[in-house]
């Protein structure tokens, strides 16, 4: 009979041993590194370097480490100098899309839609610190007393902000925002965001020109859809995004990225989106993109859609479709024009098309809710806007918002534009129904058009 198997040991350091140990490994190595003498070295030699440096200095610890901590001791200590600290892990986990740290021992992250709590520490509030300075020191920022607050974007795209106390009452505060997995039209699908009816019709609806406003809360998944409908745009086309920290990917060839600038430490120097919307007029745009319309710049952007430069998108946070209209009226005001509201709004009729709604549902889902047609105005007073999709939620199931997706039966009025640019979709696919339902045979056009367009579709992408 064989003996069973000893249990695994317990660890050699305990979580507080192991931040002290790392902590002074850390000291020692940039007291020993003569950094005066590297300016000639490649960034591989340094990391062999230091990484040789802390084997050696963990080899002289007390404790005597079993080799699978002593080389996880030595990858944080890695990390400490170069990267992240303790956040490197999870900026290399591509299923994280926000880093939230509420102080040294509480780090959460949200996994696939969902916010969870991770055993990932600090030493303290001045380790967090440091990491934090790190961080702006590495996009040319200060954070510090006399200047509490950052907002920056990474090399990565990732975007970071952090505030100190005393703005902060229970010590340091860190948010990052990450862009490193891209989701395209067929993620989007499969995940249940929207449905192929309503991708028709928004690649449609990119492709002739269509203005678009896409609206929804933070994290909802704006620009990922606002990326998404961007490759629909013909690659001959000349595009100008603003953007106040970048996070489109234009895959188009003729694309000129611009994005806002703060102010110096003299408080000097800063670029807003309004100047760059106004400057972009200047540059032969074909459409112009704004990552996300919160002030005075609405109006610059609605002057555009009015003035040659059709087929332009931007994104706006609101609770709805309607409230996103009500949002673009007050950002029109703070342009500093005394401008009647009934003249805001026909500028904002003439300018939108079409209104794109997008839910974080109960469980991390995202959904687009709503799609809905800028007909004009009734009475020259109030907008007159149709939902054309909509997501009609049912109930909830293990955490989970559930629902199903319907066509409201409004066909919209610019379907003889899409017939202008080549683009024949036929008025069956609005059909009052739930989507997932077929539209029965010998029903004016019949259910077999609407399924040759799609397959038509999905063989082009």
């Amino acid at each position: 009979m064989k003996p069973s198997p000893a249990p695994p040991s317990a660890p050699t350091l305990s979580p507080a041993r192991m931040q002290q140990v790392k902590a002074e490994i850390h000291r020692q190595i940039v007291s020993v590194i003569d950094l005066s003498g590297l300016t000639g070295w490649s960034s591989d030699r340094l990391r062999q370097e230091v990484q040789a440096l802390a084997v050696k200095l963990s080899r002289g610890l007390p404790e005597k480490l079993r080799d699978a901590e002593r080389d996880s001791l030595v990858g944080e200590v890695m990390a400490e100098v170069f990267g992240l600290g303790p956040l490197e892990q999870l900026m290399k986990d591509p299923t994280i899309s926000d880093i939230l740290v509420n102080g040294p021992q509480l780090v959460y992250v949200e996994r696939l839609g969902r916010l969870e709590p991770t055993g990932v520490t600090f030493k303290d509030n001045s380790h967090l610190t440091q990491v934090i300075q790190r961080i702006a020191s590495q996009v040319g920022r200060r954070i510090d007393e006399s200047m509490p607050m950052v907002d920056a974007r990474l090399p990565d795209g990732s975007r970071v902000n952090a505030i100190l106390p005393p703005l902060s009452l229970d010590g340091p505060m860190l948010s990052i925002r990450r862009f490193g997995v891209r989701l395209g039209e067929g993620q989007l699908l499969a995940n249940g965001t929207l449905t192929s009816e309503m991708i028709c019709l928004l690649e449609a609806a990119v492709s002739s020109r269509i203005n678009i406003l896409i609206s929804g809360g933070t994290g909802s998944g704006k620009t990922t859809l606002l990326n998404v409908l961007s490759a629909y745009i013909p690659t001959d086309e000349r595009l100008v995004s603003i953007e106040d920290a970048a996070e489109l990917s234009l895959r188009q060839p003729h694309v000129v990225r611009l994005e806002t600038r703060l102010p110096n430490l003299e408080g000097a120097g800063a670029v807003s989106q309004r100047d760059l919307v106004r400057n972009s007029l200047r540059m032969r745009p074909d459409r112009i993109i704004v990552g996300e319309v919160r002030g005075p710049e609405a109006l610059d952007m609605l002057q555009a859609m009015n003035t040659g430069h059709e087929g332009s998108l931007t994104t706006v946070h609101a609770n709805d479709t309607r409230d996103a209209l009500s949002r673009l009226e007050m950002m029109v005001t703070m342009a500093g024009f005394e401008v009647p509201l009934p003249v805001i709004r026909k500028y904002v009729s003439s300018a939108l098309t079409l209104l794109v709604h997008v839910n974080r549902m109960k469980g991390g889902a995202r959904k687009v809710s709503r799609i809905t047609e800028l007909v004009g105005l009734k009475g020259g007073k109030r907008y007159v806007v149709r939902d054309l999709f909509e997501f009609r939620q049912t109930g909830i199931e293990d955490g989970q918002a559930v629902g199903t997706f319907h066509a409201t039966g409004h066909v919209p009025t610019f379907l003889e534009r899409l017939y202008s640019y080549g683009i024949d979709l036929p008025s069956e696919l609005f059909t009052q129904r739930q989507l997932t339902t077929p539209l029965p045979v010998g029903s004016s056009g019949s259910m077999a058009s609407i399924d040759v367009l799609l397959l038509r579709r999905f063989r082009r992408s």
